[in-house]
């Protein structure tokens, strides 16, 4: 049987892709000195929320996903954030890879709502591999499952995946509303005679203010 290990050695954001992305460079080594002719390589990428601390102005903007602080000891649960795949060609010993991982600005993930609700510093990772092993034995090429206990982790700072972000949608966010609201949205910025979103939006949070008691 092969020995992998792996280990997570950088991340940057993927500034040529097609959407927003990072790249998590992963070290793989191979202790028996199998030939390993290519893996078919899958992985989980879990947050483990529990692994840092909140200030007060992360915990208000976290609150709709794990309640207030004085419940963390019960709601802080690693959570899914996404799923990868990457081809690793041909070595012996030791190669490194680039693992892309998709990125989104869609507020109606968890996992997309805590990223986006973290100031600075880092966010624990938990890599959990899977897939398929390509090995040159004498026999010729033979089939081996990447072994279930083979994991990583990683301290990912927020900077980098805010600035794959920010490569897409610069100083933007995004949010899905329904298409009547958005009508009404739209009838209520023309009647106004506001010139963006960001103006319709800035004029109801001001008279939402006015309005309170």
């Amino acid at each position: 049987m092969i020995d992998l290990a792996f280990s997570v050695i950088g991340a940057r954001p993927d500034l040529y892709g097609a959407s927003p992305s990072l790249l998590l460079r992963l070290r793989i080594t191979e202790s028996t000195g199998a030939n390993v002719d290519a893996i078919a390589l899958r992985t989980q990428v879990r947050l483990d929320v529990q692994r840092r601390r909140y200030s007060a102005d992360e915990s208000a903007l976290l609150e709709e996903l794990f309640d207030r602080p004085s419940r963390y000891a019960d709601t802080l649960k690693p959570m899914l954030w996404t799923h990868a795949s990457q081809m690793v060609l041909s070595f012996r010993h030791e190669t490194e890879v680039d693992l892309p991982i998709p990125c989104s600005y869609d507020f109606e993930v968890a996992a997309n709502k805590y990223l986006a609700s973290l100031q600075d510093g880092v966010v624990p990772l938990n890599l959990l591999f899977n897939g398929m092993v390509f090995v040159e034995r004498e026999s010729g090429v033979r089939p081996e499952f990447v072994p279930w206990n083979c994991e990583a982790r990683h301290a990912l700072q927020i900077d980098v995946w805010r600035e794959a972000i920010d490569a897409f949608f610069p100083n933007s966010a995004w949010i899905r509303v329904n298409r009547q609201l958005f009508d009404e949205l739209r009838r209520y910025k023309i009647a106004s005679g506001l010139p963006t979103w960001d103006a319709a939006l800035e004029r109801l949070c001001e008279q939402a203010k006015e309005a309170r008691p």
